[in-house]
């Protein structure tokens, strides 16, 4: 056998042995963030990578080809990126989740994202803490042309007869209800925060008739929607609204719409079912980059493929509104481990 090649296997076994040694270290002591945030894209990510010193960064089997890594600093904080859509978000979750290298059983996590706003309950640059997450994907849909006169629209309930009727049947995560208390916190703690804002989003809201639409951004609770079709229009804008209420008997009050949250936190829900997190600590927010529907004068079509300048405001707002809350549990982990939304 050639002495380079000898070499060679030598080399490569010691490799291994390194490799073998590295993962064991690591699934020997997982690392237990104090807060796991959670964004969807490279341009929420982006902030949040750039306003911290990240010392430690975890390669995780199962991530994102695109996003392969849980960036990790020395106080506590995680970042991760799922890549958009429901079937990467509940794949990355999922990975993060179940790869060992984590404990995440007294994290906070904290989903932070931006999304599409109804004005009459937020402005470009706005953030919102959700308390509900509602699926509009799971019902049945028949286009308007084809419905009876007296419909509403074509929206029907799985299993049901006619728009307005409660589901029959469904897949149990077409509605998730996150801890109130926490955010309410949140909203305590992040309401004063200076948000981000910009000429052209300043520009562009003044075609909105009334507040919030054409107001200043400011931070709120209220509650999101969750798809992978990106829709758009005053028109489907008010059939989700009625979707919203349907789903949560009245409760619900949908102000963002994005393509992530249910897949994320049926993933998590699942995991804390396994007992490896606490479902009652997650967080969900949510900051507007664009309107659902168009102002008058625009048509849908307009209005969807505008420049809004939301964008800007609303990535930077999601870190700023999201750090204020992340760093209060870190700064404060004493109380924020033992108790859910501490003082």
């Amino acid at each position: 056998m050639p002495i380079s090649y000898r070499f060679g296997l030598a080399s490569a076994a010691l490799a291994a042995a390194l490799v073998t040694t590295a993962t064991m270290a690591q699934a020997e002591q997982p690392i237990a963030p104090k807060v796991l945030v959670v964004t969807m894209f490279g341009g929420e990510a982006k902030p949040w990578l750039e306003g911290r010193k990240f010392d430690t960064k975890l390669k995780v089997p199962g991530l994102s080809k695109e996003y392969p890594e849980v960036a990790c600093d020395a106080t506590g904080l995680c970042v991760m990126t799922t890549a958009m859509g429901y079937a990467n978000a509940a794949s990355s979750v999922s990975a993060v989740i179940y790869s060992g290298l984590f404990d995440l059983r007294q994290s906070y996590i904290l989903i932070a994202g931006i999304a599409g706003v109804d004005p009459s309950d937020g402005t470009l640059g706005s953030a919102h803490w959700a308390r509900f997450a509602v699926d509009a994907g799971l019902r049945h849909e028949i286009d308007p042309r084809q419905i009876p006169a007296d419909w509403p629209d074509g929206v029907v309930a799985l299993g049901a007869q006619k728009p307005g009727e409660k589901p029959k049947w469904g897949s149990g995560t077409e509605v998730y209800k996150l801890n109130e208390k926490l955010a309410e916190k949140a909203l305590a703690l992040t309401s004063s925060v200076e948000l981000a804002d910009s000429d052209k989003a300043k520009a562009y809201r003044a075609a909105y008739k009334s507040s919030p639409g054409n107001a200043a951004p400011a931070v709120s609770i209220c509650d999101t929607l969750s798809t992978d079709t990106y829709w758009h229009g005053t028109k489907t804008a008010e059939s989700m609204g009625k979707w919203v209420s349907l789903l949560t008997d009245g409760a619900g009050n949908y102000c963002t719409t994005q393509m992530e949250d249910n897949a994320s936190l049926t993933a998590l829900q699942r995991g804390a079912d396994a007992g490896l997190l606490q479902f009652d600590r997650i967080a969900l927010l949510r900051t507007a980059s664009n309107f659902d529907r168009e102002p008058d004068g625009k048509t849908a079509i307009e209005s969807l493929s505008a420049d809004s300048g939301g964008f800007g405001p609303a990535t930077a707002n999601a870190y700023r509104v999201g750090s204020k809350f992340a760093d209060t549990v870190i700064n404060e982990w004493a109380e924020w481990q033992k108790t859910v939304a501490a003082k």
